[in-house]
């Protein structure tokens, strides 16, 4: 099984790329946020997951370990092979994935290829006990769900509406509330919440 691959990046293509290791091209598939970190000609080190097929040897890229731990979570829930998976990573990152997970936000993992309604319950509901112990998982915590019309609720959609994403906006309020308390003024939060995204 081929576990690292450090090499030359030869080319770079829609969803994957070949890396030259000592005059043998690879054919390496990754996320779009690993591709876009690979200089075209220059050097490159992959850390690399070995799927075998019975009618092929696949190998899947990423350059971090957060990343390639996320890989293999996500490929062993129903519904999601290697395909779907880079999707998701492509479309988030650990970090906002451990967000969107936390939030229960299916919205934010409907927005990966491939991810419809159904499977992104799935995701949520097998994820949910074992996204705390991942690589951007530190602070995990129980769901913050602001009751509407509350003033976190309103922060919330104050922050969405100046364009913010979901997983984002709701981490910051959070915080903000959590130091704040119940009792913090609407604006205060908010004012507080921007500053957290400016973190």
């Amino acid at each position: 099984m081929i576990a690292r691959l450090t090499g030359r990046v030869a080319a770079l293509e829609d969803g994957r790329c070949v890396l030259d290791v000592g005059g043998v091209g690879y054919l390496v598939h990754a996320s779009t946020r690993t591709l876009a970190a690979l200089p075209t000609g220059g050097s490159a080190m992959l850390l690399v997951e070995t799927h075998v097929r019975e009618d092929a040897i696949l190998l899947y890229g990423f350059a971090e370990a957060a990343e390639r731990d996320w890989f293999r979570l996500l490929t062993t829930v129903q519904g999601v092979g290697a395909k779907v998976a880079l999707g998701i990573l492509s479309a988030l990152s650990p970090r906002d994935l451990v967000a969107a997970i936390q939030a229960g936000d299916r919205t934010a993992l409907t927005r990966a290829p491939g991810v419809g309604a159904k499977l992104a319950v799935r995701l949520l509901t097998e994820l949910r006990e074992k996204a705390g112990a991942m690589p951007a998982g530190a602070g995990f915590s129980p769901v913050f769900a602001p009751p509407p019309g509350d003033a976190a609720a309103d922060a919330l959609s104050a922050l969405l509406n100046l364009g913010y994403r979901r997983p984002e906006a709701l981490a910051a309020v959070a915080r903000a509330a959590e130091r704040l308390g119940e009792t913090a003024a609407l604006a205060t939060l908010i004012r507080e919440s921007l500053q957290e995204l400016a973190r």
